[in-house]
């Protein structure tokens, strides 16, 4: 490898490879979550195996794990004394119901007359995998440092990596992470993420019959379910919009602002439609608590009859800032929504998960490179930018390589990428720009020592 590995000629001539095989990648309909066919996902992990196999990982494989998908793995052993960096991505993807309203069909990648190619994955995080794969291309075949790489099958939903990583630290431990999962907010600019919210959830059942009753009969004095529910949800906003719990940490952005066109644009407000909360949007999206109802259990509209429901179930998702206890946090959401008990209904709150939120040291050597390559890939002004998402295997890598540095970064900006959503995209250009910046991340590790 010489210091010139990413040139804009280099990355330039291997680019057309690098569609071709994330336009492969796109075709398999890798969804993780339970209920959908298992078939495609492992069609997946064994894919990305020949993926990195042909980027020069001869020992990639597909390596179990307990109650889960397998992910990928490979170690690249590199000069004696270099840096171990570790690459991943995730190989499953969001579903892509017709009802999302998608304008291509999601798994059969389509190039739009804006330059972008459209598909389930494109960006999230089929993108990260080719990114990695031209990294190896770059570099090889006599690769700088000691590289490992991870891939896992189940990120977007109920993941079982983190147990196993914290199981196997020796075999995830590095100096470095590279988590190619996430990007800048437009294309073009250069974006390095320095905090996640974490995601804690929990379900809440509201009881208020024995069974269903005749709504006519006995609505107006007995109780129902729906009702005590939509009273409890209301208690977890403000009048502005604010996540008001008691114990639940709010805190404020340092970093770069989050522009309100590139919010407005991804987020896909309506016209004439207020936004929550108050304070910056950087605050809102990278620094204050937000909590979500995902789902509730309750008849549709069209089976929808003339009875008092007895009983209904939401799951509940918060984000939580960075710094805060993600125990703590879940801990503050639960005991609020049990002392919320509307006509003395029966409320049960489980927990479902919590997952930790992250902030980096911003001084450390390898972010410092990190911030130095971006900066040489764009010819730009690096943003130290937040992210209202959570990457739960971060903090498992937090724990078996304390020392370690995390890059956060990757090709889905958030103005267009529309990521689990419809019409989910990527910009070619984004990819190769952060190809050049991986590969000057690791010469730049390598030539610190």
């Amino acid at each position: 490898m010489s210091p010139t590995a990413a040139t804009p000629e280099a990355v330039a001539q291997l680019m057309p490879e690098v569609i071709e095989r994330l336009n492969a990648l796109v075709r398999i309909p890798s969804i993780a979550f339970p209920g959908f066919d298992p078939g495609p996902v492992r069609k997946m992990g064994e894919a990305v195996v020949e993926l990195f196999e042909a980027a020069g990982a001869d020992d990639a494989v597909l390596v179990d794990v307990p109650d889960g998908y397998p992910c990928v793995f490979a170690d690249i052993p590199g000069p004696e004394g270099s840096p171990t960096i570790m690459l991943y991505a995730h190989y499953d993807v969001q579903p892509a119901p017709k009802s999302q309203g998608w304008s291509t069909e999601p798994f059969e990648p389509t190039l739009g007359a804006d330059g972008r190619i459209y598909g389930r994955g494109a960006a999230d995080d089929k993108s990260g995998l080719v990114m990695h794969y031209a990294t190896l291309k770059l570099l090889g075949p006599d690769f700088p440092c000691h590289i490992k790489l991870l891939s896992e099958g189940e990120e977007e939903t109920i993941s079982h990596l983190e147990a196993f990583v914290e199981a196997n630290p020796e075999m995830f431990h590095a100096d470095a992470y590279v988590i190619a999962d996430i990007g800048g907010q437009v294309v073009g600019r250069p974006g390095l993420t320095t905090a996640l919210r974490g995601d804690v959830a929990c379900t809440l059942t509201v009881r208020t019959l024995a069974y269903p009753v005749h709504s006519g009969l006995f609505g107006g004095a007995a109780p129902d379910a729906m009702t005590a529910m939509i009273r409890i949800l209301d208690t977890l906003h403000d009048e502005n919009g604010d996540t008001t719990i008691p114990g639940v940490d709010s805190s404020t952005w340092e970093g770069a602002d989050l522009e309100e066109s590139v919010y407005r644009e991804g987020a896909a407000i309506l016209p004439g439609v207020d936004y929550l909360g108050t304070g910056s949007l950087s605050d809102r999206i990278w620094a204050k608590p937000s909590v979500t109802v995902l789902g509730m259990d309750l008849p549709n509209t069209a089976e929808a009859s003339n009875v008092l429901l007895p009983e209904v179930t939401a799951k509940l998702s918060m984000r939580i800032v960075p710094g805060s206890d993600a125990d703590a946090q879940l801990d503050a959401l639960m005991t609020h929504l049990r002392s919320q008990r509307p006509w003395n209904c029966e409320v049960e709150v489980t927990k479902i998960k919590t997952g930790h939120a992250f902030a980096v040291d911003s001084a450390h050597p390898a972010i410092v490179a990190a911030k130095s390559a971006l900066e040489s890939a764009y010819g730009g002004t690096v943003e130290s930018i937040g992210s209202g998402a959570s990457i739960p295997l971060v903090a498992s890598l937090q724990k078996i390589a304390p020392d370690a540095a995390i890059i956060l970064w990757g090709a889905e900006d958030t103005a267009k990428a529309r990521i689990h959503a419809s019409d989910e995209s990527v910009d070619p250009a984004e990819i190769a720009r952060m190809i050049a910046a991986q590969v000057s991340f690791i010469e730049n590790m390598v030539a610190e020592g």
